[in-house]
């Protein structure tokens, strides 16, 4: 018991010096490169704690060949902007005064609910409620506030994504298909495939984009 608490405390140790000598940045704030010597930097650590048969001095060895290599690589990442961009990314801007660039989404794996959930954690719940919107290379998501907005907050419900028709949020809005049906003949569109989102709020209140076009808003019956 003993062996095992002295070497987990000095592990413990080095990995706290070599964490600290890292920087400050938070999980979500980590470049790709920094998040993966960090996961390895933890997988490291376990096994001398728990694998007597290999020396202590290796395993201390070994994350600080990670530091090392943390080191270099945020030296290319300041150094040249073409390391940075294969190593870090670049931001990728999701939401422009179109609308959603879906175009962009698909560049970054990514679907419209999943830009809708960023947006409300952002405390914006319309997708026009901005007039950009930008991922940044560590996946946080950065807004400009669209201003110009007339209308009261309200919760939007996905019913078309990714031109798809999702049949429960269909339901939950009380949408009719005779309703849903107008509005797509009130702007031109033939196929619903070419929806990228439609989402309704509770006031009524839809945001109708098609892909590559500008999006429309308007009222249910309005």
């Amino acid at each position: 018991m003993a062996v095992i608490f002295i070497r987990s405390s000095l592990i413990y140790i080095a990995l706290l010096i070599i964490m600290r000598l890292m920087g400050k940045r938070q999980i979500g704030e980590m470049q790709p490169f920094e998040f993966t010597v960090t996961l390895l930097i933890a997988e490291l650590a376990c096994i001398p704690m728990s694998d007597f048969s290999i020396p202590l001095l290796y395993g201390i060895s070994a994350i600080l060949a990670m530091f090392i290599l943390h080191q270099f690589m945020t030296l290319l990442d300041k150094s040249s902007k073409t390391f940075k961009f294969l190593l870090s990314g670049k931001p990728s801007i999701v939401i422009n005064r179109n609308g959603v660039d879906f175009a962009e989404l698909k560049k970054n794996n990514l679907d419209v609910q999943e830009l809708i959930e960023s947006m409300r954690i952002l405390g914006y719940f319309s997708l026009d409620s901005v007039y950009f919107a930008v991922y940044e290379a560590n996946g946080t998501l950065s807004a400009l506030e669209n201003d110009e907005l007339d209308f009261s907050p309200s919760i939007p419900i996905a019913v078309v994504k990714n031109g798809k028709l999702d049949n429960k949020n269909f339901e939950i809005t009380g949408l009719s298909k005779e309703e849903l049906t107008k509005i797509l003949d009130d702007n031109n569109i033939k196929n619903l495939k070419t929806v990228g989102v439609f989402t309704v709020d509770e006031n009524g209140r839809y945001y109708l984009q098609q892909y590559n076009k500008k999006y429309v808003t308007g009222y249910i019956n309005g």
